[in-house]
């Protein structure tokens, strides 16, 4: 398993995060709106909206897991955070990058995941959108298309001034 590196400007990213306010807040529904019809679309098991800690990754969202976040230290979103594209991998036993991660040999199997990085205003990196199966697959360019436009829902969600909780 390979942890992805921390971006060059992390210091900044994180205070950026952390002036967000988002971190451990309260779930929304104009967040968990957009990660349950990920799901439904996708016909995969888990979509997130996860935000990027220091050494962790926090889901401000979350559908088909039980947990509210994981160590950035085995972090897909990590790797995905640092592509600034998409970042699909279709088969996780198939890269090495992945295919001893404990969320791949352990539950919950992760075989697939693609996600993009939801920036801030000054367009520092802040998190991932993502989906995840547990079986292989491949996105086709439709799918790719619906996918951008639901991370850019998540992002424009992510920018709006949220309320205090």
């Amino acid at each position: 398993m390979q942890s992805a590196p921390n971006p060059k400007n992390e210091d900044a990213r994180i205070k950026k995060v952390i002036d967000l306010g988002i971190l451990d807040t309260a779930k929304e529904e104009r967040f968990d709106s957009i990660t349950k019809e990920t799901t439904k679309i996708f016909n995969v098991p888990i979509s997130t909206i996860t935000i990027m800690d220091k050494n962790r990754e926090w889901y401000k969202s979350c559908q088909g897991l039980d947990t509210k976040e994981a160590p950035r230290a085995i972090s897909f979103c990590a790797h995905a955070m640092e592509s600034k594209n998409l970042f699909i991998i279709k088969d996780t036993l198939e890269d090495d990058r992945f295919k001893d991660n404990p969320m791949v040999i352990g539950k919950p199997y992760i075989r697939f995941y693609a996600g993009i990085s939801l920036f801030d205003k000054d367009n520092l990196s802040i998190g991932v959108f993502c989906i995840k199966d547990t079986k292989p697959r491949d996105l086709s360019l439709e799918e790719i298309g619906l996918f951008i436009d639901l991370a850019s829902r998540a992002e424009a969600e992510l920018n709006k001034k949220t309320p205090t909780t």
